[in-house]
C-alpha cells in the first residue's frame, strides 16, 4: 500500500513562541519521500527534531514574531511493523489520564459491558456503544474536554469518541490509548484521532467515528490522551491559528469492517 499525505499549519505568532508540533509519520514507516520546513515571514526558520519511546517525531521551533508556516509532506511505502508490548506501558494505559477518566467511568463501564467475554468482543461492544450514543458534530466540544464531559454531552469530535473509547476500556482492565493519524479517506479532511487497545498480542485500532478505513491510518503520535498526541502545543510564548490544511490519500481504500481486529500499521 503507498500513502500520501500533508499537512500545513500557518499560525500568527504575536509574542515569541516556543513550539512543538507532531505533524510527521512516526519514524517506524518507510518513506519514499519526505520534506518538512517551516517559514516565519518566508524566511526558514531551524526545527529541531526529537523522537519518542513510541517512535512519535516531535519538531519543536522557537520562533519570533511574525507568520510561521509549518508545512509537512510524505509519501509512505508499505506498512510499519506492529508496534512491540512492553509491560510497564501496559500498567500506563490501564491508569486514568486527564482526559480519559477512566475511574470516573468505572461504573459506567461496568453497567453497560458487563457479561461480555474476551476483550475481542468487548473492543467491538465499545465501538459501537459511543458510535451509536454520540453524535458527530464538528466545533460541539472544547480541547479540555475529557471523555465524561463528552459522554454528558453526547456529542464531539474524533479527539472526543477516541477519549470515550479509551476511558471505557480502561475501566474494563484493557490496556488503551489515543493515537493521532493522517487517515485516507477522511470526509471532510483534516488530523484524525482513534484509540488503540491492546488485544490478542497486538495495539489494535478502534474508532468509533468510522470515518475512515483503519487499514490505510498512518501513526502519527501515540499517548495516553491528546495531551500526548496533539499536532501542536505551544510551550511558551502566544500563537493564533490561522489556518490548517492536510490531505491523506492511499492507493487503494478497502471497506472496513468493525468487527475485525486491525492495526495501524
Amino acid at each position: 500500500m503507498q500513502r500520501t499525505v500533508s499537512s500545513t499549519i500557518v499560525l500568527d505568532i504575536t509574542e515569541p513562541a516556543d513550539l512543538v508540533f507532531s505533524i510527521a509519520a512516526a519514524g517506524d514507516y518507510d518513506l519514499s519521500t519526505e520534506h518538512v520546513t517551516a517559514t516565519l515571514d518566508g524566511a526558514p526558520v531551524s526545527i529541531a527534531e526529537l523522537t519518542d519511546v513510541h517512535a512519535t517525531r516531535l519538531h519543536r521551533v522557537q520562533s519570533g514574531v511574525g507568520r510561521l508556516v509549518m508545512s509537512y509532506d510524505a509519501t509512505i511505502e508499505g506498512t510499519a511493523s506492529p508496534m512491540a508490548r512492553d509491560d510497564v506501558e501496559l500498567l500506563t494505559y490501564l491508569r486514568p489520564s486527564r482526559y480519559a477518566e477512566s475511574d470516573a467511568l468505572a461504573e459506567t463501564s461496568a453497567a453497560e459491558f458487563r457479561g461480555i467475554q474476551g476483550a475481542a468482543e468487548l473492543l467491538t461492544a465499545v465501538s459501537s456503544w459511543v458510535g451509536t450514543r454520540l453524535s458527530y458534530m464538528p466545533g460541539s466540544s472544547l480541547p479540555t474536554d475529557g471523555a465524561v464531559r463528552t459522554l454528558l454531552a453526547r456529542r464531539g469530535v474524533c479527539r472526543d469518541y477516541s477519549h470515550l473509547c479509551v476511558a471505557l476500556l480502561r475501566a474494563q482492565g484493557v490496556p488503551a490509548r489515543s493515537v493521532a493519524v493522517y487517515a485516507p479517506g477522511l470526509d471532510p479532511m483534516d488530523f484524525h484521532a482513534v484509540a488503540e487497545a491492546w488485544v490478542d498480542g497486538a495495539w489494535r485500532a478502534v474508532d468509533a467515528s468510522a470515518l475512515a478505513p483503519r487499514s490505510t491510518l498512518v501513526r502519527i503520535a501515540t499517548g495516553r490522551d491528546a495531551a500526548d498526541t496533539a499536532f501542536l502545543n505551544v510551550l511558551s510564548g502566544r500563537a493564533e491559528l490561522v489556518e490548517i490544511s492536510v490531505t491523506a490519500v492511499a492507493d487503494e481504500l478497502p471497506n472496513d469492517d468493525l468487527d475485525q481486529l486491525v492495526s495501524v500499521l
